[in-house]
């Protein structure tokens, strides 16, 4: 099998390593990103990569990595408003540069891209799918939405078995309305930073806490408001499966969701999946679903059989003695990442770039 060289691009820490078949070969290779500094941060980018190529066995045949924030990806050239990396904001022939010193193709996508193709292609998606045959369901879902709560909201989107880039390497939501700030962007409640202003916000508690530490007082575990904790990640379900609501209407497929921040699944799932679950009214008095088709916890085990039942009956065949099976129940589900956004992004990486070389 191949090997393509791996990177997790983050604005503290660069992470490299190797793959071959899906699976890790090399130890990590931690290096320090030095994102404010332009010659600093391309000359560590191509020192760890050149530590992992000289390391290995065989010469690597491409180079697929993940990068945060925007960028037009199809040419490898990053740039815009880029947080964690301010260096690169008028633009970087990053992908050039590094086909130029390797001479071997190179990939570069957006994170969460990443995360939804490893979860299509190796995650999530065939985990279902090979649940659904082992109870002799024929139904199978071809199309998946990938999430990840963490610093951002990232979104992926996989049809098909094919990474939708769209046309300007820009298929995002993070940007879609907030559900209760109209004139805020959805992030800014689907975020760690969202987590820790509401709980503190709810609670008065002016200690400066991360999630993890909200997470143990709504546990129980630590001093403070528990309440206020708990509410601070339903919020958070609540202003996601909003924005869910919009984007699976529209692309219709499997949800799945990854992150640093699913460790409090337990409080703001219940929120997401009512809020998809809820209704919309049209002006003549109608009420329908928000979301046209039928949500699933798909991590529950009623739910999920439910799911695989679905609503099937026999539909004669006019003008005939035949019947064919029919089932009208639209459904899609919702599940949590069983292999971890860090291996889903890296898995999407080698998958991405073995399928383009």
């Amino acid at each position: 099998m191949p090997t393509v060289v791996t990177l997790d691009a983050g604005g503290t820490n660069f992470v490299f390593g190797a793959m071959r078949d899906g699976k890790p070969i090399t130890e990590p290779l931690t290096m320090p990103s030095s994102a404010h500094d332009l010659d600093l941060c391309l000359g560590t980018l191509l020192k760890g990569f050149r530590q992992i190529i000289d390391s290995l066995e065989e010469p690597p045949v491409a180079i697929s990595f993940a990068f945060p924030g925007p960028a037009d990806y199809r040419n490898g050239i990053i740039g815009g408003y880029l947080p964690n990396f301010p260096s690169f904001r008028d633009g970087v022939a990053l992908g050039p540069m590094l086909e130029a010193e390797f001479g071997i193709p190179v990939f570069i996508n957006n994170d969460a891209d990443l995360f939804a193709y490893g979860e299509a292609m190796g995650g999530a998606l065939q985990r279902i799918n090979r649940r659904l045959e082992e109870m002799g369901v024929e139904k199978r879902y071809r199309n998946l939405l990938g999430y990840t709560f963490g610093t951002g909201f990232g979104f992926g989107f996989v049809m098909d078995g094919k990474l939708n880039l769209g046309d300007n390497s820009c298929v995002e939501t993070f940007c879609l309305k907030h559900r209760d700030m109209a004139d805020c962007i959805v992030e800014d409640g689907v975020a760690i930073r969202a987590v820790k202003r509401v709980y503190k916000e709810l609670s008065g508690d002016e200690r400066e806490l991360e999630p993890y530490d909200i997470f143990r007082i709504a546990e129980g575990d630590m001093e403070g408001d528990k309440c206020a904790a708990q509410e601070s990640f339903a919020t958070l379900g609540r202003v996601a499966g909003d924005a869910m609501a919009t984007a699976a209407t529209l692309m219709d497929g499997i949800v799945v969701i990854g992150g640093g921040l699913t460790g409090a699944a337990k409080y703001f799932m219940p929120a997401l999946l009512d809020e998809m679950r809820s209704s919309i009214k049209t002006l003549s008095g109608d009420t329908l679903s928000r979301v046209q088709m039928k949500v699933y916890n798909l991590d529950d085990d009623a739910e999920f059989k439910a799911f695989a039942k679905g609503n099937s009956r026999k539909l004669k065949v006019y003008g005939s003695d035949r019947e064919i099976c029919y089932d009208p129940e639209k459904r899609i589900g919702v599940t949590l990442s069983n292999i971890g956004a860090s291996a889903a992004v890296s898995l999407g990486a080698y998958l991405y770039a073995i399928d383009n070389i």
